[in-house]
């Protein structure tokens, strides 16, 4: 799973089209790291956290595996890209005092990726991912987006997204729990961010390879209808967050 890019060749419209998070977030994890020195954010994607990393710590190192996405990347002094794995990552032994990983811990290989984290975090450094699922926006046009993703474009999902579809949960890196808040994103869209958002999805995608069409083109007019009466709604998606401290290993 680690070494496939579902990404890049939709980069642009994924750094356009996916929601921004909470400032509230970067705080809480600035606080709970043993320092501010050194963040990595892996699996960065174009660097929506990263930057917003930036603002609480001196130094970011984001890496994703997908060249195009690092392409689309948004720039900010503090933040160094770099294209690599999270199993294999440019990154040196104790070196970092948090790790973010945001909607993609699903992708790896997680106990590579454990020993990866004990390899380059500090000692009472703090690994935290988080993840998300569909847009709430009415009932209406929720149906009409479960729809999509479950019915359209369900067969077109990648193989490994099942601790996602209940926002990690399950997953237990080998560290101690750390008690996070609730946090999640918002914020308003026209009809035409939704779309885009839709198409930033990876089933998209390779719908879009493999039949040589737009999977949105089956629910285009519902949507537009259900849309109609309000230009501008308030879009929202809670958050699954989960933080670890790594200590010392022997």
């Amino acid at each position: 799973m680690a070494t496939t890019d579902h990404f890049s060749s939709i980069a642009a419209t994924y750094a356009e089209f996916r929601p921004s998070y909470p400032d509230g977030l970067f705080r809480w994890l600035a606080e709970v790291a043993p320092g501010r020195k050194h963040a990595w954010d892996c699996a960065t994607g174009n660097g929506q956290a990263a930057v917003s990393l930036a603002e609480h710590f001196d130094q970011v190192t984001a890496t994703d595996i997908g060249a195009g996405m690092i392409a689309h990347a948004q720039p900010h002094p503090r933040v160094t890209y770099a294209v690599g794995t999270a199993e294999d990552a440019p990154v040196a032994d104790q070196s970092v005092d948090l790790i973010t990983v945001a909607q993609a811990l699903h992708w790896f290989d997680r106990p590579r990726f454990w020993a990866t984290c004990q390899r380059v975090l500090l000692p009472g450094g703090v690994l935290a991912y988080w993840g998300y699922l569909k847009p709430q926006i009415t009932p209406e046009i929720d149906a009409l987006v479960d729809r999509y993703h479950d019915e359209i474009v369900g067969p077109y999902w990648p193989p490994g997204r099942e601790p996602l579809l209940d926002l990690y949960r399950e997953v237990t890196p080998p560290g101690t729990r750390l008690k996070a808040p609730s946090f999640a994103m918002q914020t308003h869209w026209k009809l035409a961010d939704l779309k885009g958002h839709l198409a930033s999805w990876s089933a998209t995608a390779r719908y879009r390879a493999g039949q040589g069409k737009d999977p949105l083109d089956a629910i285009a007019t519902p949507l537009n209808d259900a849309w109609r009466s309000t230009p501008t709604r308030i879009v929202s998606w809670p958050l699954g967050i989960h933080a670890f401290r790594f200590e010392a290993t022997p």
